[in-house]
């Protein structure tokens, strides 16, 4: 958490300062007392200045509504002050209900799809208020191995520690991969270890409907009441909430003294995504991951889950690939090298060739702007940190980049349209502005 905030007069600070002020204090009576139990949380959900910063980043995200239909666009036209009243007054009088959550199917690149919760803009703020408001509790209890959907953490953190700890002789990966994780937490487990935190019953309910909501799919209604697995993936608290049960595996892995520690293995987690490191990893501690895992009701996806001996094959997290290569002069010693995975490579040219084949006849300039939008964020990913090598990978984009391009406008007409003539990617560079990969470096 951030302690570098100065302390104002409540009524000069900004929401976001107020909400930042209480979540230190939270966080410094939690690191402090390992077993306290908060109890007097849901009067903070429902502070005027909790829901609008609440509502501010909800807005920030830019999402699409929910099963009601109603739009950021729609409140903003009534006013977000009479929406932020309407909340207040139903979780007052604890009226409030979550409506269903509108599930949509995500493409992936490997032609399968990915199932993403959407629940309405009401259910986001009160979801994202209550977040604000438990958050710090967890965060002085979770481990520095964790690295996903946590503040001040990035998955850049995560590719350097694995970086350092390959570069200390930890070269033995255990490359793992969960079965379904988001959709398989159980319920009962998850609330046991929420409660050794909070025992404050009414963010506790919250959280059980949030749980146990309604999802619509195809207009079907599944779920409910009896469901006793799964946190909706696109929930606003369904990171966080993954994250406080996994904290019970980043626990025993890291515990002083134990099977882990004596073998010398460090884990690296992401939200579900997680790598064990060593020398050597020995057998006992892979079988004791699937008794622990099993244990809290979990699977490995045998067929993902691998070990791997980095020095002689590579392996890929976060959309990252680590490899050792052999020097270019010849000599036999390997250098590590971490460049974007073939996998991430494919998905930034889906993207470019989606777009192109669903734009018409649209201005140069705004084929150019549109590109740069999805292209930017690419290379910002692999270079804004310094731990990839990206230099490779950004030349086959310029090339993807060009043949795309001049297909592009040689289609647009019957005709080889002027811009196909004059080479369309170096107008559009030199014109317009659009993004050369190879030679763009984040600001």
């Amino acid at each position: 958490m951030d302690n570098n905030l100065q302390i104002k007069p409540k009524h000069l600070m900004t929401d976001a300062e107020r909400v930042q002020d209480f979540q230190r204090k939270l966080y410094r009576k939690a690191k402090q007392d390992k077993t306290f139990r908060f109890f007097v949380l849901y009067d903070k959900v429902r502070l005027p200045h909790f829901l609008r910063e609440a509502y501010k980043r909800c807005k920030a995200n830019n999402g699409m509504g929910g099963v009601d239909g109603i739009e950021f666009a729609d409140i903003e036209a009534n006013g977000v002050a009479k929406f932020i009243s309407g909340i207040i007054e139903e979780l007052e009088k604890k009226t409030y209900k979550p409506q269903a959550v509108l599930r949509v199917l995500i493409p992936k690149a490997n032609g399968k799809s990915r199932p993403l919760g959407i629940p309405t803009i009401k259910d986001r703020v009160i979801q994202m208020a209550v977040k604000l408001v438990i958050e710090p509790i967890f965060e002085a209890d979770f481990e520095e191995s964790s690295y996903g959907f946590r503040p001040c953490r990035s998955s850049a953190n995560a590719v350097k520690e694995i970086r350092k700890n390959l570069q200390s002789g930890k070269r033995e990966v255990f490359d793992a991969d969960l079965s379904a994780y988001f959709d398989t937490i159980p319920h009962k487990e998850l609330m046991y270890l929420i409660a050794l935190r909070i025992s404050d019953k009414n963010i506790l309910h919250l959280i059980k409907m949030w749980l146990k909501v309604t999802v619509m799919e195809d207009g079907n209604p599944k779920g409910g009441k009896k469901t006793k697995t799964g946190t909706p993936q696109g929930g606003v608290i369904s990171p966080l909430l993954a994250n406080i049960y996994l904290h019970l595996f980043d626990k025993a892995v890291n515990r002083v003294g134990g099977i882990f520690e004596k073998s010398g293995v460090k884990i690296v987690r992401y939200a579900d995504d997680f790598v064990l490191m060593a020398r050597e990893i020995p057998k006992e501690c892979l079988e004791k991951v699937n008794r622990m895992l099993e244990k809290m009701k979990l699977k490995l996806n045998e067929e993902k889950s691998r070990l791997v001996k980095t020095y002689e094959e590579s392996f890929d997290f976060l959309g990252h690939t680590f490899r050792y290569s052999r020097d270019l002069h010849g000599r036999s010693k390997k250098y590590l090298n971490i460049e974007p995975s073939k996998k991430s490579q494919k998905k930034v040219q889906t993207k470019i060739r989606e777009y192109l084949k669903m734009s018409g006849h649209k201005s140069s300039q705004s084929v150019a702007k549109e590109l740069n939008a999805i292209t930017r964020g690419w290379i910002n990913y692999f270079t804004i940190k310094r731990v990839t090598y990206p230099a490779k990978a950004k030349r086959k984009l310029r090339y993807y980049l060009l043949k795309k391009l001049t297909r592009y406008y040689q289609r647009k007409s019957q005709r080889k349209c002027k811009l196909y003539n004059q080479g369309a990617f170096e107008v559009l560079v030199k014109k317009y502005g659009l993004i050369d990969p190879t030679q763009y470096a984040p600001g």
